[in-house]
């Protein structure tokens, strides 16, 4: 059941409009096809045209990023995966779901209810054939036997084609959560019979259920060779498409391809950027081939910080750094959690060579491709999105104003301008200090950053600026209880969230 959460009371809601005006713009007589490329804990610094010192070689991604606009500033909802791609989808931030903090599990039910807006199913309205490929983790409802066992003969139920999608195929969480079997538009691709498991450190999956036709090391490179084949097929068509790439990698298992092993001369983390790599020039290259790249936006991201598993101290003797100069790492509050390689790609409107340091969020994918289409969002719909139109034009006119980031264990930071309020002390996720750590109650509740000057987030300055951080706070505050960030009436947020994250609003 959908509930306000209850808010202590010295906040006045504030209604901010009654209509998510941001999309009462200009309808494109031609409206591009949208691919969506979703990598998995690929960092920030591992991408040469976001990182300069980075020594990982990804020509194919500098090329795409040459020809379109990279966004150095851009940020996902959440620090960790199945958040992000609940927000990337609804343009909503993760925390209003049911999720409060974690991923989801191999039989997790479905997060995005049936009657909740999707990119997918904005785009199926506007005439857009749509299509997901990759790693779901947005949980589904298996078919059960009558002991409660996984009936792998039946179809699924509440995926991805029943929430916009006209084509589907993937598996329901990361590459190291069973069970490992592909789906297909509802209907398991074969039945599990067997159980696999490894227990290499960067190879790692736990113990499962596999198909016989579900092979890791080649995981990733059949979900492009499907992309490029759906691609193919599209381009002969009269209406545009949107295809949702949503990578398995370089998340573990990490598995580069034989003909990839050793390329990077550091480890098999930076082997298997590579491939991402690789495969990503092929699937341009194949945008080229079939004549629609100019009228094509192609946008390539990832859905969070790299992970610990990369193996940082081997990557770090060789001189790499995922998070390039930014703190932390996947599942932290700290950038290096959320800030991520953005590129958008579209020859017909976004100038090459183009960049932008403006904050954005994944959650805006939702408004620009109302925008594209000429739709405005309803009501209840994208509460945390903003078109990016008008960067893509280099015009006037994107509305953000503050970012809210959250990470693993549901602890939030509220960005606006160079200023950074994280509602938590340390990482709020895996990097020292964890909330697990000893000694973590001794260090302020509150950190302030200004990441103009401070971009590691190393000088707290909360007790310079008490006067801002509590106007931060008190924006987040708002936030949280209008259920959007957007102008609009307010909008419930999903379930109850639990009493210990919102302490801070009872802190001075």
């Amino acid at each position: 059941m959908k509930t306000q959460w209850i808010i202590i009371p010295f906040l006045v809601i504030l209604t901010l409009g009654c209509q998510n005006a941001q999309t009462e713009t200009k309808e494109y007589a031609d409206p591009p096809n949208i691919i969506i490329v979703l990598a998995d804990d690929l960092g920030y610094g591992d991408v040469g045209a976001f990182n300069p010192q980075s020594k990982i070689r990804t020509p194919a991604l500098d090329s795409i990023a040459r020809a379109g606009m990279i966004f150095t500033d851009a940020h996902t909802s959440s620090s960790v995966c199945t958040p992000t791609r609940y927000s990337l989808l609804t343009g909503r931030y993760n925390w209003r779901s049911t999720l409060k903090r974690g991923v989801l599990r191999g039989d997790s039910p479905p997060l995005i209810p049936k009657d909740r807006l999707t990119l997918a199913a904005l785009l199926d309205s506007a005439g857009y054939h749509t299509a997901f490929i990759g790693k779901w983790h947005l949980g589904w409802d298996w078919a059960k036997d009558e002991h409660g066992a996984i009936d792998f003969s039946k179809p699924i139920q509440n995926g991805p084609n029943s929430i916009g999608f006209d084509y589907s195929f993937g598996h329901i969480a990361s590459l190291d959560i069973p069970p490992y079997v592909y789906v297909e538009n509802h209907m398991p691709t074969a039945v599990p019979m067997e159980r696999t498991a490894n227990e290499d450190y960067q190879g790692f999956w736990r113990d499962g259920l596999t198909a016989p036709d579900f092979v890791h090391e080649e995981v990733t490179p059949n979900f492009f060779r499907r992309s490029m084949q759906y691609i193919r097929e599209r381009a002969e068509q009269p209406e545009p498409f949107f295809l949702y790439l949503a990578l398995p990698s370089p998340h573990t298992p990490i598995l580069p391809s034989a003909e990839w092993q050793g390329k990077s001369g550091l480890n098999p983390y930076g082997d298997f950027v590579m491939m991402v790599d690789h495969y990503m020039g092929q699937l341009n290259a194949t945008l080229q081939a079939t004549g629609i790249s100019d009228n094509t936006l192609l946008i390539f991201t990832s859905d969070n910080g790299c992970s610990p598993r990369a193996k940082f101290e081997e990557l770090a003797e060789k001189r790499h750094q995922p998070s390039h100069i930014y703190r932390g790492h996947k599942a932290d509050i700290y950038e290096g959690g959320h800030r991520v390689p953005f590129i958008a790609k579209w020859p017909a409107v976004i100038p090459s060579k183009s960049h932008s340091g403006t904050t954005i969020c994944l959650t805006d994918l939702m408004a620009t491709a109302a925008e594209l289409t000429g739709q405005a969002l309803p009501e209840n719909a994208g509460e945390d999105s903003y078109s990016l139109v008008p960067l893509f034009e280099q015009q006037p006119g994107y509305q953000r104003t503050a970012t809210v980031h959250h990470s693993i264990e549901g602890e939030f930071a509220i960005r606006q301008g160079d200023w950074k309020l994280a509602l938590c002390p340390g990482s709020g996720g895996w990097s020292v200090p964890s909330p697990l750590d000893a000694g973590i109650d001794t260090l302020p509740p509150f950190q302030l950053f200004n990441l103009s000057v401070d971009p590691v987030e190393q000088n707290n300055l909360i007790n310079q600026h008490a006067a801002l951080a509590d106007s931060l706070k008190h924006l987040l505050t708002r936030y949280i209880e209008q259920g959007r960030s957007t102008p609009g009436p307010p909008q419930p947020n999903d379930g109850e969230y639990p009493r210990k994250q919102l302490d801070w609003m009872k802190k001075d």
